[in-house]
């Protein structure tokens, strides 16, 4: 795939600005990381991982998990948002990792998009970040910076990891998909943005 105008310089910005991309979420294993990107679902991962540690000391695994009410759930994840789906989710998926995986969190994409609630860019942040498994998961920063940027006009993420995944090369998928969404939420945000002031997008202006 041809490289859009002006891409080496915003990359070398990305490497500039987030020199060392650590996901934000704070997860145990691959079942909490699991768990914790569902809950992550319109809620900022401050909140989660304020919200996590409640659940992880009341149930580790998924038997131990699926062993509780889905009401003492929903009042653990409560101010996650979205709890009510989310807690009868975050149940059935334990079940059926305890009953048809023996407690284990699969490492393939289809049957983590065979769990409740999980569709591709969760199972891409379970298999990229819990097992290494090359991935982009693509999120609303992933979007919209790529096609501010000229990255992609894709009208959908799967259209838009399509093109991301064929501008980087596998082993750097993760680190730009974290940069993406770092750069994004801080200096190249939805609303109020100003090109002229943003380290990315002021490539975008020169001639």
């Amino acid at each position: 795939m041809r490289k859009p105008k002006h891409f080496c310089e915003i990359v070398r910005v990305l490497d500039t600005y987030v020199p060392d991309p650590q996901i934000p979420l704070q997860f145990e294993d691959p079942f909490s990381l699991l768990v914790a990107v569902i809950l992550s679902a319109q809620c900022t991962d401050k909140r989660v991982n304020e919200v996590m540690p409640a659940l992880l000391r009341r149930a580790k695994t998924p038997s131990e998990v699926a062993a509780m009410r889905v009401a003492e759930i929903t009042e653990i994840i409560r101010p996650c948002g979205l709890y009510t789906r989310k807690a009868q989710a975050i149940h059935d998926l334990s079940e059926i990792l305890r009953d048809e995986y023996g407690g284990e969190v699969p490492q393939t994409r289809e049957a983590l998009e065979r769990l409740p609630c999980v569709g591709r860019k969760t199972a891409s942040v379970v298999l990229s970040h819990a097992f290494g498994v090359p991935a982009f998961p693509v999120d609303t920063h992933i979007l919209r910076l790529s096609r501010r940027w000229g990255w992609s006009s894709a009208k959908t993420a799967d259209g838009v990891e399509k093109d991301l995944c064929q501008l980087f090369a596998p082993e750097v998928w993760l680190r730009r998909h974290l940069q993406l969404i770092l750069f994004g939420r801080t200096w190249c945000k939805a609303t109020g943005h100003n090109p002229e002031a943003c380290p990315a997008c002021v490539c975008l202006l020169k001639k």
